[in-house]
């Protein structure tokens, strides 16, 4: 099963305050672990919510863009990994293994992802291709 497993800002994450060479090297040092046990797909940070914008779809189809940066800290991220994890327990054990990823009290949290098996029939045999070739693609750019 994969994982995303969302890092949630902090006030100094939203202020740009980047961890310290400690927090970098565990960090990575954990990285390496999670890659070498198979686990880690992908994962990067997130600059903070004032370089970002968001979207807003209206019900009539209209589109409005809103600059950051978003008042509510506790409901923006800052970072994730993806994992590939044979269950949600093993996910649990790899993050309490994890160092605090904030240089104070923060929060992060493991969601499964859909996989195309959780869409049944309506995931048609088409749509199975497409996301195939999607997938075979953005392997391919990613090199």
């Amino acid at each position: 099963m994969r994982v995303m497993v969302i890092i949630k800002a902090t006030k100094d994450s939203e202020a740009g305050v980047l961890p310290d060479t400690r927090l970098m090297k565990e960090m990575g040092d954990f990285n390496e672990e999670l890659v070498k046990a198979g686990v880690m797909l992908d994962g990067e940070g997130l600059h903070p919510s004032s370089r970002g914008v968001r979207v807003r779809f209206a019900a009539d189809g209209k589109r409005t863009v809103i600059d950051g940066p978003f008042a509510e800290t506790k409901e923006l991220i800052c970072g994730f990994w993806l994992w590939q994890v044979k269950s949600m327990e093993e996910a649990i054990e790899w993050l309490r293994r994890c160092p605090n990823p904030h240089l104070e009290e923060c929060e992060v949290e493991i969601r499964p992802v859909y996989e195309a098996e959780d869409f049944g029939e309506a995931f048609t045999p088409e749509m199975r291709e497409q996301e195939d070739r999607i997938r075979a693609e953005t392997a391919r750019l990613k090199g």
